[in-house]
């Protein structure tokens, strides 16, 4: 690890680099130091609990609304004999038969309500328990771990078919509020029709009344619905951004920490950039957060970039980073292009597992270049 990545030191990390036995010595004294010392803001230091406090557990579900929406239903009335009379009995049935439907989507509510709660508990525990694994450290790709992790990949496609379900329940929900709005201007225009005696008019004030009541608990509802179906959308998608992020980590056998976008601040928000980024670094224009050497087979590069990369979005939320591939130019023809291909697949490896951690590709540009001075492929990652 040591002998494959460095970091910048006038950037965010001290030297990593291997220069001899001296230098070693050097950094296990320096090492020392920092454990008695407080690291300064530009030279932080990771501790071992760095691994638990970033683990990215689920976040809670948000809570779902617990009103019960029950109508109570239009009361009776007289006949009068009247056709006026006739009019109102009519819409009355209407309202009957409004209300039941009500009382049939407030069923259904319920039930998604106790159904999305159950899927959500199963979730949070599946993702409990890939954590803790990984937390204690395991093989990279533990298929007991996979498994665990398509489970939880299947629960969170349960919560997503069950805000299908309320969108449904919303559309629904909504056409019984027009109907409801419809039989509201019905029963106000019946007060206009002739030959009504004072009874009509009387049972047709309740049933104004009865409607209003009714329509104030729909709009109730959908309100209720609507709030509970943004709120769950969001939480999904965040929690999708996670299960990616513990897809890297079960691959390598190691907790990263949560994904690298919630670090993020977004575009246009918060001071973030409204325009393009800024021209690509390259070996010549700044010194590079991370320098990865691919010097030897297996480089074991991924938890002191992820380190790098949540450092870099800490100090700057608006972050973009180019992934520049470095590759030497000793040798004959042949394997000069034999070794920009190599780093070019190396730099691509490296930006599939920066996406794996959860920075999305608008924020990484990849681009590759050579240089007489590396000995062996390099990956140089820049902040922009």
């Amino acid at each position: 690890m040591v002998s494959a990545c460095s970091w910048n030191s006038d950037s965010l990390w001290p030297s990593l680099s291997d220069s001899g036995a001296s230098g070693n010595n050097e950094r296990a004294a320096a090492a020392a130091a920092n454990e008695q010392t407080p690291a300064s803001p530009a030279q932080p230091v990771f501790s071992p609990g760095d691994l638990l406090n970033n683990a990215p557990a689920a976040a809670s579900p948000p809570l779902l609304g617990n009103t019960n929406f029950v109508p109570t239903g239009p009361a009776p009335g007289m006949p009068t004999g009247t056709v006026v009379g006739q009019r109102v009995a009519q819409l009355r049935a209407e309202l009957q038969a409004l209300d039941g439907r009500v009382g049939n989507n407030n069923t259904r509510l319920q039930q998604l309500r106790a159904m999305t709660a159950a899927n959500a508990q199963r979730y949070h525990g599946t993702v409990a328990a890939i954590t803790a694994r990984l937390q204690l450290g395991t093989t990279p790709g533990n298929p007991i771990v996979v498994n665990q992790w398509n489970a939880a990949q299947a629960d969170l496609d349960r919560l997503s078919s069950d805000i299908g379900a309320m969108n449904a329940l919303s559309a629904a929900v909504a056409e019984n509020a027009g109907t409801a709005e419809f039989l509201l201007e019905s029963a106000r225009a019946t007060f206009g029709l002739s030959g009504a005696i004072d009874e009509d008019h009387r049972q047709l004030e309740i049933l104004e009344d009865e409607i209003n009541r009714s329509l104030v608990l729909i709009q109730r509802l959908l309100s209720e619905l609507t709030e509970d179906i943004d709120r769950q959308t969001a939480y999904v998608a965040n929690e999708r951004s996670r299960l990616t992020t513990l897809s890297s980590a079960i691959s390598s056998g190691e907790l990263y920490g949560e994904a690298l976008s919630s670090r993020m601040a977004p575009l246009g928000v918060s001071g973030g950039r409204r325009g393009a980024p800024s021209a690509a670094a390259g070996p010549g224009g700044g010194r590079p957060l991370v320098v990865i050497r691919f010097d030897r087979p297996d480089v074991a590069y991924e938890r002191p970039l992820y380190n790098a990369l949540s450092r870099a979005l800490e100090s700057n939320p608006n972050a973009y980073f180019d992934i520049v591939a470095v590759a030497p130019t000793g040798g004959s023809p042949s394997e000069v292009r034999r070794a920009q291909t190599q780093s070019r697949r190396n730099a691509e490896a490296v930006m599939s597992t920066v996406a794996e951690m959860g920075l999305p590709a608008n924020r990484l540009r990849l681009s590759s270049t050579t240089s007489a001075s590396v000995a062996s492929s390099e990956i140089h990652v820049y902040v922009r």
